[in-house]
């Protein structure tokens, strides 16, 4: 994959978080991993409304500065993932209201209520606290980070995971989506859950589809690759 495409495809999805308001001001990071393992990451401090292609900072795949400025303060979150999953080629951090409502009350969205959810992300786990930009985040995400895709991180906001930077964007939407569902079943006082036989066949579904390739690692969401 080229480095200009991967570049236009995270200033594409920074928009799309910044318009649909699941980020404010400098918050939250977007990566690539390109095909030769080197990693196109958002800068520190900076408004993603605002970024542009040559904002983006390029890493080694151990963290270190190839090009550009100073890497987004949650690096080290971003690097663990691609360490620890061959198949993830983009990670998304975002602030998303709902869900980091969810996060900042102790509550995860584990909660067997959604096929979509099951199905487009799986479990959504609460990790616990650890101070933002630090190695404790990275370490967080141990023992699930292998086998989930999308986090809640306390008092902090969610991370996801995915094959391409259009699926790891569209599992962000859907957590946030589904956060905005499961709080107003909670107002309304009742929250029906799906049966096991269920949610089985749904996580069998899950199970089926992340065997087959989905996209491609800098395609930006609706872009189809020729």
């Amino acid at each position: 994959m080229l480095l200009e495409r991967a570049a236009l495809a995270i200033v594409d999805v920074c928009t799309r978080l910044w318009e649909r308001g699941l980020i404010a001001g400098p918050d939250g990071n977007v990566s690539v991993r390109l095909d030769d393992g080197r990693i196109l990451m958002t800068p520190a401090g900076m408004s993603k409304c605002d970024v542009h292609a040559g904002d983006l900072v390029l890493l080694e795949a151990d963290g270190r500065v190839l090009s550009g400025g100073t890497p987004s303060t949650e690096a080290g979150m971003h690097l663990h993932a691609y360490r620890r999953r061959a198949d993830v080629r983009a990670v998304v951090h975002a602030h998303p209201p709902t869900a980091t409502g969810f996060a900042v009350a102790g509550e995860a969205l584990m909660a067997d209520v959604l096929p979509e959810i099951i199905l487009q992300v799986g479990r959504v786990r609460l990790l616990p606290y650890a101070t933002p930009g630090s190695p404790a985040v990275a370490a967080a995400f141990e023992p699930w980070i292998e086998r989930e895709d999308a986090f809640l991180l306390a008092n902090h906001g969610a991370t996801t995971l995915g094959p391409s930077l259009a699926v790891a964007h569209q599992r962000m939407e859907s957590v946030e989506h589904a956060a905005r569902i499961l709080l107003t079943a909670h107002q309304l006082g009742r929250v029906n859950r799906l049966t096991p036989d269920q949610v089985l066949q749904l996580e069998t579904q899950r199970s089926a589809a992340r065997t087959i390739p989905v996209g491609h690692p800098g395609t930006a969401p609706g872009e189809e690759i020729r």
